[in-house]
Protein backbone atom coordinates (compact mmCIF):
# COMPACT_ATOMS: atom_id res chain seq x y z
CA UNK A 1 0.00 0.00 0.00
CA UNK A 2 1.35 3.46 -0.92
CA UNK A 3 2.42 5.82 1.83
CA UNK A 4 -0.21 8.45 2.65
CA UNK A 5 0.58 11.94 1.36
CA UNK A 6 -1.48 13.62 4.10
CA UNK A 7 -1.82 12.31 7.65
CA UNK A 8 -3.61 13.90 10.60
CA UNK A 9 -3.10 12.19 13.95
CA UNK A 10 -5.25 13.41 16.86
CA UNK A 11 -5.06 16.99 15.61
CA UNK A 12 -6.66 19.83 17.54
CA UNK A 13 -6.58 23.54 16.78
CA UNK A 14 -7.40 26.12 19.43
CA UNK A 15 -7.95 29.81 18.86
CA UNK A 16 -8.63 32.47 21.45
CA UNK A 17 -11.70 34.66 21.21
CA UNK A 18 -11.02 38.09 22.67
CA UNK A 19 -13.72 40.05 24.45
CA UNK A 20 -13.73 43.77 23.75
CA UNK A 21 -14.27 45.92 26.80
CA UNK A 22 -14.56 49.63 27.37
CA UNK A 23 -11.83 51.30 29.43
CA UNK A 24 -14.30 51.67 32.31
CA UNK A 25 -14.90 47.89 32.27
CA UNK A 26 -11.26 46.99 31.62
CA UNK A 27 -9.64 48.28 34.83
CA UNK A 28 -12.02 46.66 37.38
CA UNK A 29 -11.95 43.39 35.43
CA UNK A 30 -8.14 43.49 35.36
CA UNK A 31 -8.02 44.01 39.14
CA UNK A 32 -10.39 41.06 39.63
CA UNK A 33 -8.12 38.88 37.48
CA UNK A 34 -10.81 38.17 34.90
CA UNK A 35 -9.80 36.75 31.54
CA UNK A 36 -10.25 38.86 28.42
CA UNK A 37 -10.37 35.89 26.08
CA UNK A 38 -11.64 32.34 25.98
CA UNK A 39 -10.51 29.30 24.00
CA UNK A 40 -12.36 28.13 20.90
CA UNK A 41 -11.56 24.75 19.33
CA UNK A 42 -11.85 24.76 15.54
CA UNK A 43 -10.66 21.12 15.47
CA UNK A 44 -10.85 18.45 18.17
CA UNK A 45 -8.88 15.21 17.96
CA UNK A 46 -9.13 14.88 14.18
CA UNK A 47 -7.46 11.88 12.53
CA UNK A 48 -7.53 10.87 8.86
CA UNK A 49 -5.18 10.14 5.97
CA UNK A 50 -5.24 10.76 2.22
CA UNK A 51 -3.64 8.36 -0.26
CA UNK A 52 -1.66 9.47 -3.34
CA UNK A 53 -3.98 10.44 -6.19
CA UNK A 54 -7.09 10.36 -4.00
CA UNK A 55 -9.72 13.10 -4.06
CA UNK A 56 -11.31 13.67 -0.66
CA UNK A 57 -14.30 15.95 -0.11
CA UNK A 58 -14.99 17.66 3.21
CA UNK A 59 -18.53 18.75 4.08
CA UNK A 60 -20.04 20.44 7.11
CA UNK A 61 -21.71 23.60 8.31
CA UNK A 62 -19.94 26.94 8.38
CA UNK A 63 -17.52 27.01 11.31
CA UNK A 64 -17.18 23.23 11.51
CA UNK A 65 -13.42 23.30 10.86
CA UNK A 66 -13.25 22.54 7.14
CA UNK A 67 -11.13 25.52 6.11
CA UNK A 68 -8.93 25.10 9.18
CA UNK A 69 -7.93 21.65 7.93
CA UNK A 70 -6.91 23.10 4.57
CA UNK A 71 -4.93 25.90 6.21
CA UNK A 72 -3.05 23.39 8.37
CA UNK A 73 -2.22 21.25 5.32
CA UNK A 74 -1.04 24.38 3.49
CA UNK A 75 1.14 25.42 6.43
CA UNK A 76 -0.77 28.68 6.93
CA UNK A 77 -1.43 27.76 10.55
CA UNK A 78 -0.10 25.06 12.88
CA UNK A 79 -2.03 22.57 15.01
CA UNK A 80 -2.27 23.16 18.74
CA UNK A 81 -1.99 19.43 19.42
CA UNK A 82 -1.40 16.27 17.41
CA UNK A 83 0.82 15.69 14.39
CA UNK A 84 0.40 16.47 10.70
CA UNK A 85 2.47 14.97 7.88
CA UNK A 86 2.32 16.36 4.34
CA UNK A 87 4.41 14.83 1.55
CA UNK A 88 4.73 16.83 -1.67
CA UNK A 89 4.31 20.31 -3.11
CA UNK A 90 1.04 21.88 -1.99
CA UNK A 91 -0.95 24.34 -4.08
CA UNK A 92 -3.71 25.96 -1.99
CA UNK A 93 -6.80 27.33 -3.72
CA UNK A 94 -8.06 28.73 -0.44
CA UNK A 95 -8.21 32.53 -0.69
CA UNK A 96 -7.48 33.15 -4.34
CA UNK A 97 -5.52 36.33 -4.93
CA UNK A 98 -5.17 37.02 -1.20
CA UNK A 99 -1.39 37.20 -1.61
CA UNK A 100 -1.49 39.67 -4.48
CA UNK A 101 -0.04 43.16 -3.96
CA UNK A 102 -2.68 45.66 -5.12
CA UNK A 103 -0.19 48.18 -6.52
CA UNK A 104 1.70 45.60 -8.56
CA UNK A 105 0.62 44.54 -12.04
CA UNK A 106 -0.80 41.15 -12.91
CA UNK A 107 2.55 40.26 -14.47
CA UNK A 108 4.48 41.20 -11.31
CA UNK A 109 2.02 39.37 -9.08
CA UNK A 110 2.35 36.21 -11.15
CA UNK A 111 6.09 36.11 -10.52
CA UNK A 112 5.70 36.94 -6.83
CA UNK A 113 2.83 34.54 -6.13
CA UNK A 114 4.27 31.66 -8.17
CA UNK A 115 7.61 31.95 -6.37
CA UNK A 116 5.78 31.75 -3.03
CA UNK A 117 4.23 28.49 -4.28
CA UNK A 118 7.72 27.10 -4.90
CA UNK A 119 8.22 27.75 -8.61
CA UNK A 120 11.62 28.86 -9.87
CA UNK A 121 12.00 31.94 -12.09
CA UNK A 122 12.69 29.64 -15.02
CA UNK A 123 9.49 27.66 -14.40
CA UNK A 124 7.49 30.87 -14.13
CA UNK A 125 8.88 32.24 -17.39
CA UNK A 126 8.18 28.95 -19.17
CA UNK A 127 4.56 28.85 -17.94
CA UNK A 128 3.83 32.57 -17.98
CA UNK A 129 1.92 32.50 -21.29
CA UNK A 130 -0.15 29.51 -20.16
CA UNK A 131 -0.98 31.24 -16.86
CA UNK A 132 -2.17 34.42 -18.57
CA UNK A 133 -4.05 32.56 -21.31
CA UNK A 134 -5.88 30.34 -18.84
CA UNK A 135 -6.88 33.43 -16.82
CA UNK A 136 -7.88 35.23 -20.05
CA UNK A 137 -6.11 38.40 -18.90
CA UNK A 138 -3.67 39.33 -21.68
CA UNK A 139 -5.38 42.71 -22.11
CA UNK A 140 -4.93 43.54 -18.41
CA UNK A 141 -1.70 41.76 -17.49
CA UNK A 142 0.28 45.01 -17.10
CA UNK A 143 -2.47 46.78 -15.15
CA UNK A 144 -2.22 47.03 -11.31
CA UNK A 145 -4.44 44.32 -9.83
CA UNK A 146 -6.21 46.87 -7.62
CA UNK A 147 -8.07 47.76 -10.81
CA UNK A 148 -9.15 44.15 -11.37
CA UNK A 149 -12.68 42.99 -10.74
CA UNK A 150 -13.17 40.23 -8.16
CA UNK A 151 -13.65 37.77 -11.02
CA UNK A 152 -10.35 38.76 -12.62
CA UNK A 153 -8.62 38.35 -9.24
CA UNK A 154 -10.02 34.86 -8.86
CA UNK A 155 -9.11 33.82 -12.40
CA UNK A 156 -5.51 34.95 -11.99
CA UNK A 157 -5.15 33.38 -8.55
CA UNK A 158 -6.55 30.06 -9.75
CA UNK A 159 -4.37 30.05 -12.85
CA UNK A 160 -1.16 30.69 -10.92
CA UNK A 161 -2.00 27.95 -8.42
CA UNK A 162 -2.86 25.25 -10.96
CA UNK A 163 0.24 25.94 -13.05
CA UNK A 164 2.58 25.43 -10.07
CA UNK A 165 2.84 21.68 -10.80
CA UNK A 166 1.38 20.58 -7.44
CA UNK A 167 1.43 17.15 -5.86
CA UNK A 168 -1.46 18.17 -3.60
CA UNK A 169 -4.25 20.58 -4.55
CA UNK A 170 -6.38 22.19 -1.83
CA UNK A 171 -9.71 23.61 -3.02
CA UNK A 172 -11.98 25.72 -0.80
CA UNK A 173 -15.27 26.65 -2.50
CA UNK A 174 -13.44 27.84 -5.63
CA UNK A 175 -16.26 26.62 -7.85
CA UNK A 176 -18.74 28.82 -5.97
CA UNK A 177 -17.17 31.99 -7.41
CA UNK A 178 -16.78 33.36 -10.90
CA UNK A 179 -19.07 32.90 -13.88
CA UNK A 180 -20.35 29.57 -15.17
CA UNK A 181 -17.74 29.35 -17.93
CA UNK A 182 -14.93 29.82 -15.41
CA UNK A 183 -16.43 27.24 -13.05
CA UNK A 184 -16.52 24.69 -15.88
CA UNK A 185 -12.93 25.55 -16.74
CA UNK A 186 -11.89 25.01 -13.11
CA UNK A 187 -13.63 21.65 -12.96
CA UNK A 188 -12.06 20.50 -16.23
CA UNK A 189 -8.62 21.44 -14.93
CA UNK A 190 -9.22 19.57 -11.68
CA UNK A 191 -10.33 16.47 -13.60
CA UNK A 192 -7.11 16.72 -15.58
CA UNK A 193 -5.22 16.76 -12.29
CA UNK A 194 -7.10 13.64 -11.19
CA UNK A 195 -6.03 11.85 -14.36
CA UNK A 196 -2.43 12.89 -13.65
CA UNK A 197 -2.57 11.42 -10.13
CA UNK A 198 -2.61 14.69 -8.20
CA UNK A 199 -4.05 14.40 -4.68
CA UNK A 200 -7.01 16.75 -4.12
CA UNK A 201 -8.73 17.85 -0.91
CA UNK A 202 -11.98 19.66 -1.70
CA UNK A 203 -14.17 21.69 0.65
CA UNK A 204 -17.61 22.38 -0.77
CA UNK A 205 -21.21 23.06 0.22
CA UNK A 206 -22.25 21.39 -3.04
CA UNK A 207 -23.05 17.81 -2.09
CA UNK A 208 -23.63 17.02 -5.77
CA UNK A 209 -20.07 18.09 -6.59
CA UNK A 210 -18.65 15.99 -3.75
CA UNK A 211 -20.60 12.95 -4.96
CA UNK A 212 -19.54 13.36 -8.59
CA UNK A 213 -15.94 14.35 -8.06
CA UNK A 214 -14.61 12.71 -4.88
CA UNK A 215 -13.45 9.20 -4.06
CA UNK A 216 -14.11 9.64 -0.33
CA UNK A 217 -15.77 12.17 1.96
CA UNK A 218 -15.45 13.47 5.52
CA UNK A 219 -18.24 15.15 7.46
CA UNK A 220 -17.08 17.63 10.10
CA UNK A 221 -19.29 18.95 12.87
CA UNK A 222 -18.09 21.06 15.76
CA UNK A 223 -14.48 20.44 14.81
CA UNK A 224 -14.84 16.65 14.90
CA UNK A 225 -15.07 14.00 12.18
CA UNK A 226 -18.52 12.46 12.60
CA UNK A 227 -18.56 10.37 9.42
CA UNK A 228 -16.06 9.18 6.83
CA UNK A 229 -16.49 6.92 3.81
CA UNK A 230 -18.15 6.75 0.42
CA UNK A 231 -19.32 10.21 -0.71
CA UNK A 232 -22.92 9.12 -1.35
CA UNK A 233 -23.26 7.71 2.17
CA UNK A 234 -21.53 10.60 3.96
CA UNK A 235 -23.40 13.33 2.09
CA UNK A 236 -26.72 11.58 2.73
CA UNK A 237 -26.01 11.51 6.47
CA UNK A 238 -25.04 15.17 6.39
CA UNK A 239 -28.12 16.17 4.36
CA UNK A 240 -30.37 14.30 6.80
CA UNK A 241 -28.77 16.15 9.72
CA UNK A 242 -29.46 19.48 8.01
CA UNK A 243 -33.12 18.60 7.52
CA UNK A 244 -33.44 17.67 11.21
CA UNK A 245 -31.73 20.78 12.58
CA UNK A 246 -31.64 23.68 10.11
CA UNK A 247 -29.16 26.48 10.75
CA UNK A 248 -30.57 29.44 12.67
CA UNK A 249 -31.38 32.49 10.54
Amino acid sequence: MSEAVIEFRSVSKRFRIHHHRTLREFVPALLRGEAFSEPFYALRDVSFSVAPGETVGIVGRNGSGKSTILKIIAGVTAPTAGTVTVRGRVSPLIELGAGFHPDMTGRENIFMNASILGMSNREIRERFADIVSFAELWEFIDVPVKRYSSGMYVRLGFSVAVHSDPDILLVDEVLAVGDLAFQEKCLAKMRQFQEQGVTIVLVSHSLELVNLFCHRALWLDGGRVVAEGRPAEVTQLYAESLSRSPSPT
